[in-house]
């Protein structure tokens, strides 16, 4: 069977590379508006800082790199408070607009995505940005890709002697002002006048949802399994595997005291709810039924699971009669379970551990693993649309992965799996909305507007969606927003001071971002 690279994705037919999206709305001209001088109404934003993770900083198109730091929502939001007294905004800006970076001379983060007519793919240039050479000072930007909640509070996150064991982040080991700084105090330390507080707990989820809800094994969690988000524990990160979610209370304790903190003295600030990432191209790209076939190539492959759907069905005829499970369990498993191919557009076959582990009920049924084939409520990640159809064994044609061969956890968000990231995401906004309340903050519900962006967001003429490459929102990597996705952001977050506080940014000339002004799309040239 030939390679379904870049499965369902219609690249190919889009004609357009490093271009901006054309996703323009017909222009109404109306009458010429006369000139309205921007108020803060008394707000101080003439020391404006920034803290958060890869939103904050920037990122995009899978990289951190100076052209995506200047149209960060910081960025544009620093360059319309200076209508109202608003000084400088600096950030830890890398070296090149290739992204990725270096550590010692050895890359361990990969440069950025570009579109090359096919799909996103990475520019062959080595990145230029080292971890070692700092670049710490009077900083804006606390925006730091990859932190979760806790970290922005954890001592030495930014310890550039952690970063090669995966103790610290090497984004922050740039800009941290001591190895034993957090990233809360050195923002503090600048001693800010107004903040945002934004995507907090984003990457706490994250890591789980794009790692198809596996998490793999630590000293500290031995099973693999998620359970630092059901129990309790300590913020610490070893505590924590790679992927866990983490715990809600855990979550609550860390915002509301970073909130205080910043906060004191009276201090305004923006805080933001959280999206559904779900709902992101990352996840919602490649279909779960990507496999075509004809009808002889179906028959032979039901042939093959022929042995496996039969014993599907004995054992279950075993459980009933055990009475370890009813008719009407078994008779659910077996419809999930039954594999069946069919001339046209075929689902993958899965592995779910939710499935009933048949082996550990009786050994003699252990060759019958939980597999099943994907539904529309499956979310198939991103980067398998380059894994499926490939051969797990090269030398053996009959080894499709996705079809002979099962996609294991890594590839597909079950919706037990998504519940789990729902779930989690939904406690952290309640925590975010109480805290925006009692405090008075201005907020903006990211949630609500990433919702809306699914069918279409208008952003002055351009019509702004969350499709992959074509949409305008997201960036190539499927999860971060391109520059004009951070330019609509910005001006979500002057809409929400305004109405907070009484500014007037949103009637203000220039007041707001121009979606024109940001681009959609990068060439592979500019580095």
């Amino acid at each position: 069977m030939k390679n379904y690279k870049y499965v369902g994705l219609l690249f190919l037919s889009l004609g357009f590379i490093a271009c901006d999206v054309n996703n323009e709305l017909d222009e109404i001209n109306g009458p010429e508006q006369p000139q309205v001088s921007a108020n803060a109404n008394g707000v101080d934003f003439s020391n404006y800082v920034a803290i958060g993770a890869s939103f904050t900083a920037g990122y995009t198109d899978g990289a951190l790199f100076k052209a995506g730091q200047q149209s960060s929502f910081p960025n544009i939001l620093a360059s319309k408070f200076t209508l109202v007294g608003g000084g400088e905004f600096k950030q830890p800006l890398m070296a090149d607009n290739i992204g990725g970076l270096l550590f010692g001379g050895t890359k361990i983060q990969e440069p950025r995505l570009y579109f090359n007519g096919v799909g996103p793919t990475r520019l062959p240039v080595a990145p230029t940005t080292e971890t070692t050479t700092s670049v710490k000072g009077d900083l804006n930007n606390y925006g730091i890709p990859g932190a979760k909640s806790f970290h922005l509070v954890a001592p030495d996150y930014g310890n550039v002697q952690g970063v090669p064991v995966g103790l610290a982040n090497p984004y922050f080991a740039r800009m941290s002002s001591t190895a034993s700084a957090t990233v809360l105090g050195d923002a503090l330390a600048q001693q800010p006048t107004f903040f945002t507080l934004s995507e907090i707990g984003g990457n706490d989820v994250l890591g789980f949802a794009t790692s198809g809800g596996f998490n793999p094994p630590t000293q500290a969690n031995p099973s693999g399994t998620n359970a630092v988000y059901q129990s309790t524990n300590t913020v610490s990160p070893a505590t924590y595997g790679a992927n866990d979610i983490t715990n809600v209370d855990v979550f609550a304790s860390v915002i509301a005291n970073m909130v205080d903190a910043l906060t004191a003295n009276g201090r305004k600030g923006v805080i933001a709810n959280l999206p559904y990432i779900t709902d992101l191209p990352y996840f919602t790209t490649v279909p779960f039924n990507p496999i075509p076939m004809d009808a002889a190539t179906a028959g032979a492959v039901n042939s093959a699971y022929a042995p496996y759907n039969g014993g599907i069905q004995e054992a279950f005829g075993v459980l009933v009669q055990m009475q370890v499970v009813t008719q009407a369990q078994a008779e659910a498993e077996i419809a999930k379970r039954t594999i069946n191919f069919a001339a046209g557009q075929n689902a993958v076959v899965i592995v779910d551990e939710s499935l009933i582990d048949l082996g550990s009920i009786n050994s003699a049924f252990a060759g019958l693993k939980q597999f099943r084939q994907a539904t529309a409520k499956d979310l198939l990640v991103l980067p398998s649309s380059s894994f499926i159809g490939t051969l797990a064994n090269p030398s053996n044609p009959a080894s499709v992965n996705g079809v002979a061969v099962p996609l294991a956890d890594m590839w597909v968000l079950t919706p037990e799996e998504q519940t789990m990231v729902i779930t989690a995401t939904d406690a952290y906004n309640v925590t975010i909305q109480n805290i925006a309340t009692a405090k008075g903050l201005a907020f903006v519900d990211f949630k609500g507007i990433l919702a809306q962006a699914k069918t279409g967001l208008k952003f002055d003429k351009f019509n702004l969606t969350t499709n992959l490459v074509t949409g305008g929102l997201v960036s190539l990597d499927g999860i971060h927003l391109t520059g004009r996705g951070y330019a609509l952001m910005a001006n979500k977050m002057l809409a929400a001071i305004d109405l907070a506080y009484g500014s007037n940014f949103a009637v203000a000339t220039n007041g707001l971002a121009k979606a024109k002004d940001y681009p959609t799309n990068y060439s592979p040239t500019l580095q």
